[in-house]
Formats: C-alpha cells, structure tokens, sequence
C-alpha cells in the first residue's frame, strides 16, 4: 500500500478552528513567541521520557542525548525557506499525534479566545497560558509537518501535517530515532527566521534557562547554567522573573524567590518561589505540588513532596543536594534521614522569608494571604505540631482594623493590661459580625475582637486554644466576663426600661412561643445597643461542628441556646406594652419568632433565611394596617 493511500486527513475540533483564525490571518510583532512555545514543548517531552527511563530501561536509544536541535534547511533559491526543531523526547504514536495535535482543552481554547476578544492583546503575552502554544506555529508558518517516534520500540513513526486550515493529515513517516521532528515552511514574510543568529537570539530572550541543552545549529544557545547553583548576589530580579515563568510557564511575576546555598549540616542549593496566585492554572507546566529534587545537578524526581508540609505546597523551585545519591527510588527518597534535615532547613528559609515579607511589604504579604492564607490555616487542622509555626502569620479583620488586616501580634500589643484572652466573634463575612450584638459590651469598653468569618476559622477554632500564653475566648460565651477597663460613660439616663413584673410577662411570652428552640430566655447584662442575642451555654459540646455542618450543607439541627433580651432596647420597650394589652395578638407572636430568626441569621446559624420573608411580610401588613387605624 502506498504513502497516499495510507493517509488519513481529520477535521480539527470547532475550537481549534478559532483559535487558528486568529493565529493564522493575524500578523504581530512578537511571532517569535512560536520558538519559545516550541521549545518549551520539547522541553516537557525530554522530560517525559526522562522519568520514563528512570524505571524502564526497554525503550528505544535509551543512551541518546537529551536535547533540542533547530536547524536552518538548506534551500534552493526562490524556495520557500525552512527550518526545523527536533527534539529527543518522549515520542508520540499515531494516535497520540492525533490526540495532542487535533484538539485543544476547551476550557483553554475558550479562555484563549475570550481573551483575545477583550481587544488589542499580545498573543505573546497569554497564549502559552492556555494550552494553544503549538499553533502558534501557524503565524510563520505556510506547512507544518510533525514527524514523531515514540519511546516504545515496538512503535511506528507517523506524521502530521497541516497547512492551519480546517483540516490536517497522517500518513507513515520514516524516522529510526527516537522523539519529534517539527518541519516548518516559513511564510515569505516569515523568511527572517531562516537565520541562526536570530534563532539564538530568541532562545537566548524566551528559553535561556530551559533543563535541557538547545542547539541551534552546532551551538548551544542557550546557557541552561542552574540558576540555584549561582550564587544569589550574581543573580538580579529578571533573571528570577524569567527562570520561574520558564518552569512555570506561569506569566505573572512570583511574590518572592528564596535563594540560598549552604554547606552545613547538609550541602544545599535552593531556589524556591511564591506564586501570586494560590491555584496554577489547568495547563500550567508546572501541573502538580511539590519541588524539583536534584542531586548533582540531575533531576531525580520532578514533584517532591516529602521536604515541605502540604501546608507549603503553594511553594515551587528547586532543591538540589549533592549529599543525596543519584540513583535513588521514590521510597528511598521518602525514608532518607537527609530528607527531613533538607526539609527542616527549607521549611525554616521560607517561614523567614514570609515573615520579612508580612514586616516589610505588608501590602504584598497581604495578597499572599489572600491566596494561601487557607492553607496555613489547613496547616493547623491537619498538622497539630505546625500551630506554632503558622500561628504567627495569621491575619484577621477585627473592630479596631479599620478594614486592615491583623495580625495576632499586633492583636495583643494593643490589649490593656488588664486583658488576659484574645476575644473572637464567628460569623459569615465581616459585615454581618461587626454588627454583631455580641460586640456591644466590648465596644463599650473600647475593647478590641476579631473578626473569624473564614469558615476554616469554625474548623480549627478548637485546636487554636492559645497564642503567646493568651487564651482565645470566643464572645458569644453565656459566662463572660470582661476586664476591667476605663471607658467613657455612655449610659442614657433617658432610656426607657421595663418594669420588672411587665419584663416577666413579656420574658414569659417569649418562653412560651419559642418552646424548646431556646434553653432559657433571660435578661442580658451586656447589650447595649441590639434588642436580642444568642448565647451558648457555658460547656456547651460541639458548638462549632453544628456551624461547619451548616456551611457544608450537611446534616445540621439549630443548636439550642440562651436568649437574651435587653430590658432597655426601645423595640422591647414597645413589645412588652402590648404583651401587657394582648399577649395573645398575632403581632406580638410574629415579632418575637422574628427577633429569634434574625438572631440566628446574626449568628449564621439560620438553616434558611428566605423562609422569614413571608412572615416580614405579614409583619409589614400589620404594621400598615396599625398605620392606617391611627390617621383614620
């Protein structure tokens, strides 16, 4: 059977299509980007086959050089110009050629596309974001012919080829070696790239820092010097930029490198980073947690997770030890004795790191915790020994924050003498706790509470216990009491209070509407400013789990509590005159199943706030009709 009749030609998938027109009839000033996208490709694919080889030896020239190579074809005059990218990697079969070259994610090609709706984006600036770097290949390109032999074997070589049309074609190749061969016909206006030194300028721009030796021609462009094996004065901020977005492939800046070498207890190398962003995106190169783990400059496993706790797993680099052996196994690597030293000094390198962050760019540390804030605090729920090493970089909103973060710290450097515990009130979102009516007596007393509206902050509530010999003290407890501070007098004579057998009557209404959903209704001694609230019994069991059921939708049952009235609040004022009028009217047994719902709500113990609406609005019915009675 001949070539021609062994072919097969595919349509591409609808997005591909998209994404094609845009590349293909767009011309822009940085359609070098394609070499850079290629290269990081290859790059992937050499690496690949480099974890393949580490437990298999049966694949096809497993003593090759892991490399790129770029050449520049020779062609006849009036020929269209042509160039090539070869690299050693892993290979691709048939199907997979079809696979990995026919479509694109959707959820990439559908970000791809709306961003470049948005208006007059640089493809340069986001198209490796979103998994459509190879077809980038189509802005210089008139043909492109993928020629691949897998690692296996046993495998066949096949090739792709495609003009960027609507559709691309497979057909049986001839290749003896291992990996993928990229065979580009430049466009005419293209023809600049059929030149070595401009090939190595863009790789020398794009990839100078890729794993792997890049030749263009007979030469290695690129440096590929480790970067961590450098010593950190020789080493300014871009190059920190352009490494970490090389590995990553992630386009924003890192929040902050952590470099270092030390030779005592243990020799090591580190370049560690912080990304801005907490979650890579889904075609990130950098795809699970962990670091790269070296030694002497090899790679031995690509996603280490064994040197830092899951609560740093947002942390990405390289660590590179030359006491480790090179040929070690993944269960060797786990059961090392070093591993715990390498992990014990990195672990301290980045602590030290964030906290000169949190001292001297507070802005920038508080968009770190924004994004990795949880999973310190996962850190404490999961790992009981790291409560002293996260506590400190804990920060909260509180009533004294002014919308600023705080930290834990500064909490307590603002405490009076005369203060022993760190007050928190839990809730759903800051607005809704500062208007807490737990905070009346505190803001009375001129008392700082913060402000725990995380719902980690319910999970790991329990395990907090206390910082710096501070206990932490939760201000919905029936059994508060506060310090003695000095405050101004705030008391209002005028105030209209209920007489004590009128306050019986109308805490006895109370009891018996509200039947066993409260413990007790009794007289507060603290509100100030709110009519009701809700408090727990003292020793109350579980009281957080009930508020975690809730927010994870599971099975949840409204604890039942202590309801406190204020005997001064002019809305129990008015409540208690018609309790004494008609203890039995339909107002009266609506407003009191309201003030109990909206303190549940205040609470965020409410399982369904949107079943009050009917009763609000019989509520406002009555009010309009005891409106209308009174101008009539």
């Amino acid at each position: 059977m001949t070539t021609e009749e062994k072919q097969a030609t595919y349509n591409f998938k609808t997005e591909v299509k998209q994404v094609l027109q845009i590349l293909v009839h767009s011309l822009y000033k940085d359609r070098d980007i394609f070499v850079r996208e290629l290269v990081s490709n290859a790059s992937d694919a050499l690496t690949r086959f480099h974890f393949e080889s580490l437990t298999n030896r049966e694949v096809l020239d497993p003593d090759v050089e892991l490399a790129i190579h770029i050449d520049v074809v020779e062609t006849e005059e009036g020929e269209p110009k042509k160039i090539i990218i070869k690299d050693s990697g892993i290979g691709m079969t048939e199907e997979e050629l079809i696979r990995n070259l026919g479509t694109i994610a959707q959820s990439g090609a559908r970000e791809f596309l709306a961003k470049m709706s948005e208006g007059d984006i640089n493809p340069g600036d986001v198209i490796g974001q979103f998994g459509v770097g190879f077809y980038s290949v189509f802005m210089v390109s008139d043909e492109v012919r993928v020629v691949s032999r897998s690692y296996q074997p046993d495998a066949e070589a096949a090739a792709w080829i495609s003009d960027g049309s609507e559709s691309f074609r497979i057909e049986p190749a001839e290749k003896s070696d291992r990996g993928t061969e990229i065979h580009i016909v430049l466009k005419k206006d293209a023809e600049e790239f059929a030149n070595e030194w401009k090939l190595r300028q863009i790789v020398k721009k794009h990839s100078d820092f890729v794993r792997y030796p890049v030749y263009v021609g007979e030469t290695q462009a690129n440096q590929q010097e480790s970067l961590w094996r450098k010593s950190p004065s020789d080493v300014d901020a871009e190059e920190y930029k352009s490494f970490y977005q090389q590995m990553t492939m992630d386009f924003e800046e890192p929040l902050a490198a952590i470099h270092f070498t030390t030779d005592a207890p243990v020799h090591l190398r580190a370049l560690l980073f912080i990304p801005a962003k907490r979650e890579p995106s889904i075609l990130a190169l950098r795809k699970e947690p962990g670091v790269m783990l070296y030694s002497h400059n090899v790679l031995i496993q690509e996603y280490c997770t064994d040197l830092l706790p899951t609560w740093l797993s947002f942390v990405d680099g390289v660590v590179d030890s030359e006491d480790l052996p090179l040929n070690v196994s993944r269960e060797t690597v786990q059961n090392n004795r070093l591993m715990m030293q390498l992990g014990k000094m990195i672990r301290k390198r980045i602590l030290r790191e964030l906290k000169t962050m949190s001292e001297k760019e507070p802005e920038k540390y508080e968009q770190f915790w924004q994004e990795n804030g949880r999973s310190l605090k996962e850190g404490l729920a999961t790992d009981p020994t790291a409560k002293e090493d996260v506590q400190p970089f804990f920060r909260y909103y509180s009533s004294k924050s002014d919308n600023k973060l705080t930290s834990l710290d500064e909490y307590i450097e603002r405490m009076p003498e005369t203060q022993e515990e760190i007050y928190y009130v839990l809730g759903d979102n800051k607005t809704t706790v500062a208007n807490s009516p737990h905070l009346d007596p505190f803001k009375a007393q001129d008392l700082e509470v913060l402000y725990w509206v995380d719902p980690l902050d319910v999970l790991i509530a329990p395990g907090m216990m206390e910082y710096q010999d501070k206990k932490f003290r939760n201000i919905d407890d029936a059994g508060l009491e506060l310090p003695d501070v000095e405050a101004e007098d705030t008391t209002e004579d005028t105030k209209p209070a209920i007489e004590e057998a009128d306050f019986n009557r109308l805490v006895g209404k109370f009891v018996t509407t509200l039947g066993d959903k409260v413990v007790e209704v009794r007289e507060s001694k603290v509100l100030k400013n709110s009519p009701v609230r809700l408090v727990y019994p003292q020793d109350a069991p579980n009281r957080e789990m009930q508020r975690l059921y809730r927010m994870m939708d599971q099975e949840y049952e409204v604890p039942k509590l202590i309801f406190e009235l204020n005997r001064s609040h002019p809305l129990l004022v008015n409540l208690a005159e018609l309790v004494e009028e008609n203890a039995d009217s339909e107002l009266v047994t609506l407003s009191i199943e309201q003030l109990y719902d909206s303190a549940l709500v205040q609470e965020g113990l409410h399982p369904n706030p949107t079943a009050m609406l009917p009763r609000i609005e019989q509520l406002m019915l009555l009010a309009a009709k005891a409106d209308v009675k009174q101008d009539s």
